[in-house]
């Protein structure tokens, strides 16, 4: 088991300062901060860079493709060797995206649990897309753009970096989402542990998966509060966004929207397949 060291607000404001000339702040358009701008559709960039402006050797990552999207451009902006190992049931617009890149993609496993033990196992400094003290760091930056203001943001969340990292850089009420189809960070904090879960499908896919035994994203988010959404409530979500706002999005992207709850919801991400944000549009039709 690995031990991660949590990081503190300062390591979050250092953070900031470090990204800074690489990634301008995104829009906060009414209770929406459009984190799915980000050069590559994604947050994850954010605590990518981060780690890697830290990096003193080649980086590995495991990912459901955000976060190796954000290794990839961060390694490519940089100079730096990267390996990305996906599942093989990883979106294919992702897959796809990281194609474009000059680093060494593995794709290995059926399921990401399976592509994430795999990148463990590979020489080179390993960086988790969440249990990561540089990780945490860079997604908590996010809360560093709002308004000081604000009362509750809410967060979506898998392996729970961006929740921490946002929990720990705010005095704001954090609430985080999970989809129902796979609750694992829901889970992890009823047993005050990491516990493995049989899932099903999400179309949040980057929500899906189990936690890595011991993160330190447990610890932080004691006390935050934690609920779940269906898949037809995310598919709404995906489908107001687009409807109200002309905004394409992710399942996880339109997670935070899917619950309904007042406060700054984190559009997380927009890299969805034309076909699947079709077919959620198609679903919707005549309602």
């Amino acid at each position: 088991m690995r031990t991660v060291q949590a990081p503190s607000r300062a390591d979050v404001v250092a953070a900031a300062e470090r990204i800074r000339p690489y990634l301008a702040p995104t829009p906060l358009i009414g209770n929406l901060k459009l984190e799915m701008l980000q050069p590559t559709g994604s947050f994850k960039v954010r605590g990518a860079l981060n780690a890697l402006l830290r990096a003193d050797e080649a980086v590995v990552t495991a990912s459901a493709g955000n976060f190796g999207l954000g290794v990839a451009w961060a390694a490519q902006r940089l100079g730096l060797a990267a390996t990305v190992v996906v599942a093989e049931t990883a979106s294919p617009a992702k897959v796809e995206a990281l194609r474009r890149f000059d680093v060494e993609l593995v794709v290995h496993g059926v399921d990401y649990d399976a592509a994430e033990r795999h990148a463990l196992s590979l020489p080179g400094r390993y960086v988790s897309p969440y249990n990561d003290t540089d990780v945490i760091a860079g997604a908590g930056t996010i809360a560093l753009e709002l308004p000081e203001d604000v009362e509750t943001i809410v967060v979506p969340i898998g392996g729970g970096g961006l929740a921490a990292g946002i929990a720990l850089a705010t005095d704001a009420r954090v609430v985080g989402v999970v989809p129902s189809a796979f609750p694992a960070m829901r889970v992890a904090l009823e047993h005050g542990r990491v516990v493995e879960i049989d899932g099903t499908q999400t179309i949040a896919d980057a929500l899906h998966g189990n936690i890595e035994q011991g993160s330190v994203t447990v610890e932080m988010l004691r006390g935050v509060e934690v609920v779940e959404v269906t898949e037809e409530q995310i598919e709404d979500a995906m489908r107001r966004l687009a409807r109200d706002h002309g905004l394409v999005t992710e399942g996880a992207g339109a997670a935070a929207v899917a619950a309904g709850i007042e406060g700054v919801a984190i559009v997380s991400g927009r890299n969805v397949t034309r076909e699947t944000f079709a077919a959620v549009l198609q679903r919707g039709a005549g309602r």
